[in-house]
């Protein structure tokens, strides 16, 4: 009898994985407890896949062998506690897809910075000519392009949600950029369990394969002290000089790797901030791993246009700069936007807050903010937090409304910044939503 797949949730991942456990020859099942797009209908048609919406048929689901879980949803939901009950196995798309690739795997994941970092380097090992794939938690899932496309590399973001269903999927590469407390609403509210699923990107590493860290995080070194790695280590930091990976020196980005040596001057780097130079840093050592010649690192070092909503600096209106960094979800991603603010600020903050403590911000609020408007259902936090600090400190039911506000607060040579430290579920689809939103009632104004 054919093994049956029943996959939970119809976005990007698990119609990917559909479609890949459909050209396998599984029998394949999809259910989504909310509304299918009908672009991902029409995909799951195509592949003469089945599949529900709206509700989880239990009959159909706990008959499957294996169940691939879209990272959104949680363990604790009602109908994974079933499937666990019943001893199915739970993966990941990652997990599902990592079986049916022979190509090279580098893999990205971090509290900040993963999405920069995943697509400098995706710009570097394309403008070296290599056949490379960007997947995971940006571009196209992984699981359709297995199914689809032929790459040799594949350069893949992990959040730690995807991390969690990966059991025995092995990068050749896996980068750490930083932990900082995030999500800790799905991790029991323990920040050992958010350190354990980032250290999930190590845990099939043999002698043969990288890790790419920063050394200047202090998280990240104690747990390395607690654990055996097998892989090759390359470090990175603007704290100290490393023997091997990269550091800051002179006003340069030293790299090097197998005593072979690099330097960038930090003036010329595009993407600009102390946390950009670690990004800079870590896609650069990855490249020079892969043995990418430093005159194409250098070059797409220079030439990298950024991530949309991003620190993404939009257009100026009147004289005030909008930057929409609606992917800042969370407090250690708003303190880099800040830090990376020159202007007097206008900070459009609030949404869904995921366990949040703002009192790492306090001294750059105070130094850079001059009025803040909130954005959310419950803004009380964030004014109990900032109040005395921020003479303003305005409320808005919609972007239109925060961005009508915090344009009237602004004069010539002010920054509006959209950084909103929170996730996007109460007024927004996703953070997409909220920085396109965003960018639209500006161009309005």
């Amino acid at each position: 009898m054919d093994k049956r797949i029943v996959i939970l949730g119809a976005g990007e991942s698990g119609t990917g994985a559909a479609v890949l456990a459909k050209t396998k020859g599984f029998e394949v099942f999809v259910t989504d407890l909310g509304k299918i797009k009908p672009a991902y209908k029409e995909i799951l048609f195509n592949y003469e896949i089945d599949w529900e919406e709206e509700q989880h048929t239990e009959r159909l689901i706990l008959s499957a062998d294996e169940v691939i879980k879209s990272p959104g949803i949680s363990d604790k939901a009602e109908i994974i506690q079933l499937i666990q009950k019943k001893k199915i196995p739970v993966i990941s798309e990652i997990e599902f897809a990592g079986r049916y690739t022979t190509a090279k795997k580098i893999c990205i994941t971090g509290s900040n910075g993963k999405t920069t970092t995943t697509s400098l380097l995706h710009h570097m090992l394309r403008r070296a000519g290599l056949n490379c794939g960007l997947a995971g938690n940006v571009g196209k899932s992984f699981a359709m392009q297995v199914a689809t496309k032929t790459y040799d590399y594949y350069v893949i973001e992990l959040s730690s949600f995807q991390l969690d269903g990966m059991f025995e999927f092995k990068p050749d590469i896996s980068i750490l950029l930083n932990i900082t407390p995030d999500h800790l609403d799905r991790y029991g509210y323990n920040m050992q369990n958010y350190v354990d699923s980032k250290f999930r990107i190590t845990q099939n590493l043999s002698e043969d394969d990288y890790f790419i860290y920063c050394s200047d995080d202090e998280i990240t070194i104690a747990e390395l002290e607690k654990i055996v790695l097998r892989a090759k280590q390359l470090e990175f930091s603007q704290e100290k000089k490393v023997k091997q990976g990269a550091h800051v020196e002179n006003g340069n980005m030293v790299i090097k790797v197998n005593n072979d040596e690099m330097s960038v001057p930090l003036s010329e780097l595009s993407l600009k901030g102390k946390h950009n130079t670690y990004n800079s840093m870590a896609a650069s050592i990855a490249s020079r791993v892969l043995d990418i010649k430093k005159e194409i690192i250098r070059e797409c070092l220079q030439d990298f246009a950024g991530v949309e909503h991003r620190l993404e600096r939009f257009i100026k209106v009147h004289g005030i700069e909008f930057i929409n960094d609606s992917k800042a979800t969370n407090v250690n991603s708003t303190w880099y936007a800040l830090e990376c603010m020159t202007a007097p600020t206008i900070w459009i903050v609030g949404g869904v807050d995921k366990g949040n403590d703002y009192a790492s911000l306090e001294p750059l609020v105070k130094e850079k903010v001059k009025a803040i408007v909130c954005l959310g259902v419950d803004n009380s936090k964030i004014h109990s937090a900032f109040k005395g600090i921020v003479d303003i400190i305005d409320d808005a039911s919609s972007m239109k409304e925060a961005v009508m506000k915090a344009y009237k607060h602004g004069v010539k040579d002010d920054v509006v910044l959209l950084s909103p430290c929170c996730a996007s579920f109460d007024l927004f689809k996703n953070y997409e939503d909220r920085g396109t939103q965003f960018k639209e009632c500006v161009r309005e104004l």
